[in-house]
């Protein structure tokens, strides 16, 4: 049976599964952090190469964590840097950006900084993350069959070296097993089913705490769930599954069926800045359904249909705008351009996605 519980280095223990937003460089953009505890949100997701870029390493330890930093007391997830790998380092067009050793980065503070596999550990645990991902060498979308191999074989590498620095960096500072950070690896290969059950079983020999789908996660039919049921397949029954960048309501309800608890991703606060709110086809908490085909919609705020609205956002939500603001007065807030409409939307639709894990836990986890 998988974990029902994530348990986090300051003593907290929550439900699975979890959908952490995107605090990049540890801020949601447009919310403070009282605002991500009231949408009932109970971690969230910063950028490991990010935060070593800026406010950098130094100021991150002189916090004594990203916590502290940014006045948050929930649950904390450090990416490692992996996806950087291909979208900055890879993009830039260098062959060479990319060795066994580590990445080179070009960027608009630091320079060109090389990024090793140590550094992204020594980050994380400078960050105080609940959750270490090993950096992995991300699988570009429509690679070769070689450029895939060459991702993996990196990416086991890579695993083995954040292993062992993680292993050592525990002794040093005498962290005991129960309170050590889970410390996660992720699977590449790209769509090969082969690949991919290669890369979890040589993940699962070096020994983690659970697994992350990693690489893009859709082909040409939509959302790739037959990796995602490779993956759960080949690993233990006690790993923690981790989407990450898994975000759609229900690519999110479809692999929690498959046993994915974790999940990540920047769409609900990206949307919500461009004018994409997220509503349950339902009218109210209680009759949300989501094991229907069509269990929710986009809702644009700012149609000339709504100027005059009297109606919230959605009567299957009870969060700060529902509650409180008419559809009308949202829109207006976008149409002028006020920066209060971007947390308003915001707001609602981090709540959509925590009442969408209540859901979900309700099914899998029904007597937990």
């Amino acid at each position: 049976m998988r974990p029902t519980h994530f348990k986090t280095i300051t003593g907290q223990s929550i439900p699975l599964p979890v959908f952490f937003p995107d605090a990049t460089r540890a801020v949601l953009k447009a919310l403070d952090s009282a605002d991500i505890v009231g949408t009932k949100t109970p971690g969230i997701l910063v950028n490991t190469f990010h935060l070593f870029s800026q406010p950098g390493l130094s100021v991150i330890k002189q916090f004594k964590g990203v916590r502290p930093f940014m006045d948050w007391g929930g649950g904390v997830i450090s990416d490692s840097g992996g996806f950087q790998v291909m979208s900055l380092a890879k993009a830039d067009g260098n062959k060479n950006a990319v060795t066994d050793k580590g990445v080179t980065f070009k960027t608009q503070n630091l320079g060109k900084v090389f990024f090793t596999p140590e550094m992204s550990i020594n980050m994380q645990f400078a960050i105080k993350s609940d959750m270490i991902v090993a950096l992995d060498d991300f699988t570009p979308p429509n690679a070769s069959p070689a450029e895939s191999r060459e991702t993996v074989e990196r990416t086991i590498l890579w695993a083995k070296v954040c292993k062992k620095i993680f292993t050592k960096t525990c002794q040093e500072r005498k962290i005991d097993p129960e309170n050590q950070p889970y410390l996660l690896g992720v699977v590449q290969g790209g769509d090969d089913l082969k690949l991919r059950t290669e890369c979890t079983e040589r993940l699962v020999d070096i020994g983690f705490d659970g697994l992350g789908y990693g690489g893009w996660p859709l082909n040409e039919d939509g959302f790739n769930y037959d990796v995602a049921k490779t993956i759960a397949k080949n690993s233990p029954n006690n790993y923690l599954l981790y989407g990450l960048g898994v975000g759609k309501p229900d690519e999110i309800a479809g692999c929690a069926r498959l046993g994915w608890q974790i999940f990540d991703c920047v769409l609900p606060t990206r949307d919500a800045r461009h004018r994409r709110l997220y509503v349950y086809n339902a009218d109210n908490i209680d009759h949300i359904d989501i094991n229907q085909s069509k269990f929710y919609s986009y809702y644009t705020p700012d149609k000339e249909i709504h100027y005059r609205s009297q109606k919230p956002v959605s009567t299957a939500c009870d969060c700060h705008l529902c509650t409180h603001y008419s559809r009308a007065y949202l829109g207006h807030l976008f149409r002028i351009g006020d920066m209060t409409a971007g947390r308003l939307a915001t707001i609602h639709n981090l709540r959509f996605y925590s009442i969408l894990m209540d859901k979900i836990r309700e099914q899998v986890n029904p007597n937990s």
